[in-house]
């Protein structure tokens, strides 16, 4: 584990007001598994935040090797299946992926 902390924001939308009670409903009650396979891929400090059709999304890498933890996570088929259940609640704003990463304008420690 790195002593250095590497911070992520990132954005979407939930699909309209029933996508977001479902969005809501599944993080209420993770499938067993999802949590610690954030944990087992360095994450910390995961948070999910809602205001007015907008989801946001901060969380802290700590880590030695981002790309591969990712990799590990995305390899997981629990994880898999917990995407293909909360995906479809939400509507992206762009084709590449259901999260668009924010720019880090400030932190204060």
């Amino acid at each position: 584990m790195s002593t250095t902390i590497q911070r992520f924001g990132s954005v979407s939308r939930a699909d309209g007001p029933e996508g977001y009670n479902k969005y809501k409903a599944f993080h209420a009650k993770p499938f067993e598994g999802v949590n610690e396979m954030i944990k087992a891929c360095n994450l910390q400090n995961y948070s999910i935040y809602y205001y007015d059709g907008l989801l946001f999304s901060y969380y802290e890498y700590v880590g030695d090797d981002y790309e591969a933890d990712m990799a590990k996570m995305a390899a997981d088929p629990t994880t898999q299946e917990w995407w293909a259940a909360v995906v479809p609640c939400m509507k992206p704003f762009t084709e590449d992926g259901p999260w668009v990463d924010m720019e880090q304008l400030y932190h204060l420690d």
